[in-house]
């Protein structure tokens, strides 16, 4: 009986210990949507990177956005920002079409990419209808002219007043360059980033890069510049959680007091020809880039 016994125990723990073993190494059902989870795969694979670098060496780049790659580090930016070519990204008033020139060709045959743009029925004729209807038409013409690269592009209008940029839930990143500070001086801003929030997947990203003033300025302050706590304030406002920041695309240079705000910087150059060189020293403005994710 003895014997009999000691093999029970015997049997009895090694089966305990499996349990435990196996528990150990059991994931949670749901960890592949936790904001965790969603950081685990932010950086994007190396063929991922290949792919980007080819997107970004393009020869259908306009000569003088691609002279700007030094000011705006758009692979060390997408990067940080964890754009994968299965992506569907909605980038916020994409003006030109600088970053549309590498994105939607890196989006095109796995991914989408989005152009939100304002809407020119939803605006005043008196109150900027002309200029974003030159913007839509723009970036209209600009994709028209390079199928290979552009055929599959998204262009998604909004009302500023009542801002929504597609289906809940339905974005993998969101992105914003530098807009900001207009949407705080037409008071649009709050309502915004709650459009952001609302069209991302929960762990979606929302990457923000803005002129970065010393400290907080004025909702009407015509410099250009955001202070970096203000635009943490108004992500964190509509339900973002600040991932990370990054220097990326800081600029020790940047006095921030320039007659001109940040126009006075290249590549406005909104300055008297022989304050040139002055400026062309300092280069672009410095700038905040921020990583904020949807719990």
């Amino acid at each position: 009986m003895s014997m009999i016994l000691a093999r029970a125990v015997t049997l009895t723990s090694a089966l305990i210990l499996a349990a435990c073993a196996q528990a150990q190494n059991a994931q949670p059902e749901s960890a592949s949507t936790t904001p965790a989870a969603a950081a685990a795969t932010r950086t994007p694979a190396a063929t991922d990177a290949a792919a980007l670098k080819q997107a970004i060496a393009g020869t259908w780049r306009d000569p003088a956005n691609v002279a700007r790659d030094r000011y705006r580090h758009p692979y060390e930016t997408l990067t940080f920002f964890g754009i994968a070519p299965t992506h569907t990204v909605v980038e916020i008033t994409p003006g030109g079409g600088w970053y549309a020139e590498i994105l939607a060709p890196y989006l095109r045959d796995s991914g989408s990419y989005v152009a939100a743009v304002v809407d020119p029925a939803a605006v005043p004729a008196d109150g900027g209808r002309d200029y974003q209807q030159k913007s839509k038409s723009g970036l209209e013409e600009k994709f028209a002219a390079a199928p290979p690269q552009f055929d599959q592009v998204k262009l998604v209008g909004f009302d500023p007043k009542a801002p929504v940029l597609g289906p809940p839930g339905s974005a993998d990143r969101v992105l914003t360059f530098r807009n900001v500070h207009n949407w705080r001086n037409n008071g649009s801003a709050e309502g915004l980033f709650k459009a952001f929030f609302a069209v991302l997947k929960r762990g979606g990203v929302l990457g923000v890069v803005e002129h970065r003033a010393k400290n907080d300025v004025a909702a009407n302050d015509d410099s250009g510049y955001v202070g970096q706590a203000q635009v943490i304030g108004l992500a964190e406002g509509a339900g973002f959680k600040l991932e990370q920041a990054s220097e990326i695309n800081a600029n020790p240079k940047d006095s921030k007091d320039h007659p001109e705000g940040v126009w006075t910087l290249p590549p406005s150059n909104r300055h008297a020809d022989s304050d040139k060189a002055k400026y062309q020293a300092i280069g672009e403005s410095d700038r905040m880039t921020l990583r904020f994710v949807k719990p």
